[in-house]
């Protein structure tokens, strides 16, 4: 007989693939009928898209925007047979989002819904809801402008505000005022501010839905900054095992916090029969999915993740957040024209886009790591990474597209005179832009790789040497750096550390399958 408890884990589990849109209607299977919030805003935005009015959807946790919108519009007239794009900020959002509606038209991946994300993608002629991760759609747009077999493109969790993001919102504006005047725009998120949005979209129809949320207690457990995070952390998701019944979420910043966390609690004991699981991008699909997915026989777990889990993906079956009110992001420095990796105190809007993770499928407890007090200081929102970040790929895809300067397009916030001049700098001296500005041929060849501008120069001259498999390799690794930290909390940047993931990476498995010899990574170059 099962025990209550896992009766209602059950129960929310079902209820939270219902909140993922698995919906009926048009060619999409009869389960998941429920109604959510979203589907009452769904003929005001019918009527906006039907007008060829750039919208806004702003839509809290629980509403089902990213899952229930796609299918809605698929067989409106305007669409004509074409594309959905949607575009996702994170890969395994996209990846996960695409599963969950091709499971509502009875589908796996690669029919009617498919997905494209770095080094991997399902689709097929028969695709008709694409999505995509932001830096795709900048590839997409820079081989085709027009994007001629695409009538909507979706830009789901836009408060995230990603430079590919941005990036990707002012080239399809262009296009749609250059090319394509019958492409649709729609921006989705939860917590945007949308006046700013509305007015780069040259006034868009705003459309709100409330989302599907349960009360969450929150509760602040500050504790001495002498305390390692890990520890603090361990303490408050042991009070938080005791006093709520569900499953615990737990955000830090970091794929070395997660680890030293996880040992903390592994070694502490107290919480039995627990399932402790980081997530994060550096895992496997499968890794990250056991993480996603309700526990087997109804156990409770622990999921220890970074920023993953804020909006992009849900963790089912939570009922407990611990908050450490740290995040990771990578800041540029125009002295040294250098991005790194750097922890600041989050904003209150990721602390409450973090606390409401716990009131998705009943009422929950948000635990935060700091006081009141603190919290008084903490900024309102995000930064926006234009405003923050290495602008030169940016600066190199707009060369590509054609653009001499930012101000011949429309953004949320421009890019920064000083960054983008900096930029402008380094691609002419690495022989992508001209004295006149102008992108180069060698500059094009740079830009179709599709990584950063200093590691395309590497990979390009590597070619005219006869390493270009190596350059790649190491290019791969540098790039994944760049987004992660190494175990020591350092940068990985010396050749003693480099060597053993490079002699890793080349005696795996590789995308099209099979090791790769010494033989074959001759036979390559």
């Amino acid at each position: 007989m099962q025990s209550k408890q896992g009766r209602d884990r059950e129960d929310s589990g079902r209820s939270e693939i219902a909140d993922h849109g698995h919906s009926g209607g048009g060619q999409q299977r009869e389960f998941g009928r429920q109604e959510l919030p979203v589907d009452r805003a769904l003929p005001e935005l019918k009527r906006s898209l039907a007008a060829n009015r750039p919208a806004i959807l702003i839509a809290q946790p629980g509403a089902g925007k990213t899952t229930r919108v796609p299918p809605a519009l698929l067989n409106e007239p305007w669409l004509d047979g074409r594309k959905i794009l949607m575009l996702e900020p994170r890969r395994l959002a996209a990846v996960s989002a695409a599963d969950y509606i091709a499971e509502s038209f009875g589908e796996t991946s690669g029919g009617t819904v498919g997905y494209r994300i770095a080094l991997d993608s399902k689709t097929g002629r028969n695709t008709r809801i694409e999505v995509v991760t932001e830096g795709i759609l900048t590839r997409m747009l820079q081989s085709d402008p027009s994007l001629e077999d695409v009538g909507l493109v979706i830009f789901d969790e836009f408060h995230e505000r990603n430079l590919q993001g941005d990036l990707g919102l002012a080239l399809a504006l262009q296009s749609r005022m250059v090319l394509r005047e019958d492409l649709r725009l729609l921006v989705m998120s939860a917590t945007i501010d949308p006046e700013p949005v509305s007015r780069v979209l040259g006034g868009a129809d705003v459309i709100r839905s409330e989302g599907r949320v349960y009360p969450v207690e929150t509760i602040h457990v500050p504790a001495s900054r002498e305390l390692p995070l890990e520890r603090r952390t361990a303490q408050a998701v042991r009070r938080a095992w005791d006093e709520t019944d569900g499953d615990v979420l737990v955000f830090l910043p970091g794929v070395r916090e997660i680890a030293r966390a996880r040992e903390e609690l592994l070694r502490g004991g107290g919480l039995p029969g627990a399932e402790i699981l980081p997530l994060h991008g550096g895992l496997g699909r499968e890794e990250q999915r056991r993480a996603v997915r309700p526990s087997t026989g109804g156990r409770r777990k622990i999921v220890l993740s970074t920023t993953l889990a804020e909006s992009s993906i849900t963790v089912e079956g939570v009922t407990a957040v611990v908050d450490s009110g740290l995040i990771r992001t990578q800041a540029f420095s125009p002295r040294t024209g250098m991005s790194r990796l750097v922890t600041l105190t989050e904003s209150l809007e990721s602390a409450d886009q973090r606390r409401g993770r716990a009131g998705r499928t009943a009422p929950g407890r948000c635990y935060r790591l700091w006081s009141r007090e603190e919290e008084s200081g903490m900024p309102a929102a995000r930064v926006p990474e234009m405003l923050q970040s290495d602008l030169a790929p940016l600066a190199l895809e707009l060369a590509a597209w054609g653009v001499r300067s930012p101000g011949e397009l429309d953004w949320i916030d421009a890019p920064p005179e000083a960054g983008y001049a900096e930029a402008l700098a380094l691609l002419r001296r690495l022989h992508a832009l001209g004295e006149d500005g102008v992108i180069t041929a060698e500059g094009r060849a740079m830009s179709a790789l599709g990584v950063h501008p200093r590691l395309a120069r590497m990979i390009r001259r590597a070619v005219g040497l006869g390493l270009g498999a190596l350059a790649c390799d190491l290019a791969a690794l540098l790039q994944e750096q760049a987004n992660s930290p190494a175990p020591s909390g350092g940068a990985v940047t010396d050749a003693a550390s480099l060597l053993p993931r490079l002699e890793a990476l080349q005696a795996s498995p590789r995308f099209f399958g099979g090791a790769r010899t010494p033989e074959d990574r001759a036979a390559e170059r």
